[in-house]
């Protein structure tokens, strides 16, 4: 299996490099040059297995020979060994037709772990085997951070540096990269918004100087192998409600398109997925592209679901190449386009895109609204990026059963909870003293240049 960049101009990878690679060097991002599709009757053969075989199912075919059948079965295994249900991902009930896919037992509460855990216990065995020290760099808009630095700490080989917008997290999301004690980890508060501290990170990815002296690697979601670890839930859930012998639909809370992406390369390999939603809070990038067509960038406004206060979905490229027929030359104009501020999507990319995905906004009087509805009328307490799935979801409701990512814990956001409900979200026992950890960070510009010799000498380089 060979890995090709959406720019077209970059070397083919096999999984290994593309993971340790992250960003191609054109640019572009890494996507498998096929995908492997499964037949119904393999599909039909995954109710009862645990979640650890389907995901050994799903991910051995596009990783090639990067890890021996044994060495992945471990290397998932240990990822999702310090989750707190034994379903690793189950399914509640919210109405008729309507389930939530509860992706919150992971270690930092958030879906993130689900590839995070993953990616780290892959990128500990292949640097082991290589000898190799690499300099991990990584913006989030609140949950990917965490889950990094809870994936990668105290790990020999790697050092993790997180960029996140000051001021724009939650104070749970904050603490949850402030507070751990290793050495190896650094949380940067940068001056701006989530796009800024995007922005930054792919300009360090392009300074290939700077690249190669700090050997660096990323694990946004830029990073392929993140994507196919959040490929297995997509399965797990559609066959406990009856796939392939019944399609089903997701909805999917998202501001970076990664974890809908997902959902689309699963329905690729054969799950029959009916809809594919794009839920979108007030930052409605997505939305609004679907609807007119253009994409065309905003001010980020701030919200009560900060994870999706995104105007550039960096994931989105990928569905782009597909659109266009996989032509890299076009999307590297139509990236180029965006950087002066966004371009018109051509009809036939614009058609495509509107027969693989629907979607829909929640202001934040309507998000506040699902909480206390969800929690007057079923008694489940919503996170409010779970809200805004929730929302968008009731508008797509049918006779195909519907799930609707849940993509944190509530106590995440208690703030907004607590407004919204008038119900306290604790943090579980084993974060019960997460407000007395002193907080280790350090306040940082939008400055490429300053960034860049931080980097360089916390890591000798």
């Amino acid at each position: 299996m060979k890995y090709v960049s959406t720019r077209g101009n970059a070397p083919k990878l096999s999984f290994e490099e593309a993971m340790l690679t992250g960003l191609a060097r054109d640019g572009g991002l890494y996507v498998p040059q096929r995908v492997a599709e499964r037949r119904p009757d393999e599909i039909a053969a995954l109710p009862g297995m645990s979640y650890e075989e389907i995901a050994y199912w799903v991910i051995k075919p596009f990783v090639g020979e990067s890890f021996g059948d044994d060495e992945l079965r471990e290397i998932i295994a240990r990822a999702y060994a310090g989750f707190g249900h034994a379903a690793r991902a189950p399914l509640v009930q919210l109405g008729p037709n309507h389930f939530l896919l509860e992706l919150f037992h992971g270690p930092t509460l958030a879906f993130k772990d689900f590839a995070m855990q993953l990616i780290g216990q892959m990128f500990q065995t292949a640097l082991a085997r290589r000898g190799e020290r690499i300099c991990i760099v990584g913006a989030t808009s609140g949950d990917t951070g965490s889950a990094a630095i809870e994936a990668f700490r105290g790990l020999d080989n790697v050092d993790v540096f997180i960029l996140f917008p000051d001021g724009r997290v939650s104070d749970v999301q904050r603490r949850q990269m402030t507070t751990p004690t290793e050495a190896n980890v650094h949380a940067l508060a940068i001056d701006g918004t989530f796009d800024d501290a995007q922005a930054r990170l792919k300009d360090m990815f392009n300074h290939f100087e700077f690249r190669d002296a700090v050997k660096l690697a990323g694990v946004n979601s830029i990073n392929w192998a993140r994507v196919l670890a959040q490929v297995v839930y997509y399965f797990t859930a559609a066959t406990s409600l009856g796939a392939p012998l019944r399609p089903v639909s997701f909805t999917v809370p998202t501001g970076n398109f990664g974890d809908i992406f997902a959902g689309y390369i699963a329905r690729k390999m054969g799950l029959p997925i009916e809809k594919l939603v794009i839920a979108t809070n007030q930052n409605d990038i997505l939305h609004r592209t679907l609807a007119t067509g253009a994409y065309t960038t905003a001010e980020v406004v701030p919200s009560l679901s900060p994870s999706m206060d995104i105007q550039v979905s960096s994931n989105f490229e990928r569905v782009l190449f597909d659109a266009y027929g996989r032509d890299g030359v076009t999307v590297a104009d139509q990236m180029a386009d965006l950087a002066r501020g966004g371009f018109t999507i051509s009809q036939g990319a614009i058609d495509y895109l509107r027969a693989q995905f629907a979607s829909g906004r929640a202001s934040e009087e309507e998000t506040l609204a699902t909480i206390r509805e969800i929690f007057e009328t079923t008694g489940e307490v919503l996170c409010p990026h779970t809200a805004v799935g929730v929302k968008v979801a009731s508008e797509h409701l049918g006779t195909t059963p519907m799930i609707t990512l849940a993509t944190a814990h509530p106590a995440k956001f208690p703030d907004a909870v607590k407004q919204a409900s008038g119900q306290d979200a604790p943090l579980p026992p084993r974060m019960a003293d997460l407000f007395d950890r002193p907080e280790r960070m350090t306040h940082v510009p939008n400055d490429l240049a300053e960034l860049e010799a931080l980097i360089r000498e916390r890591v000798g380089a």
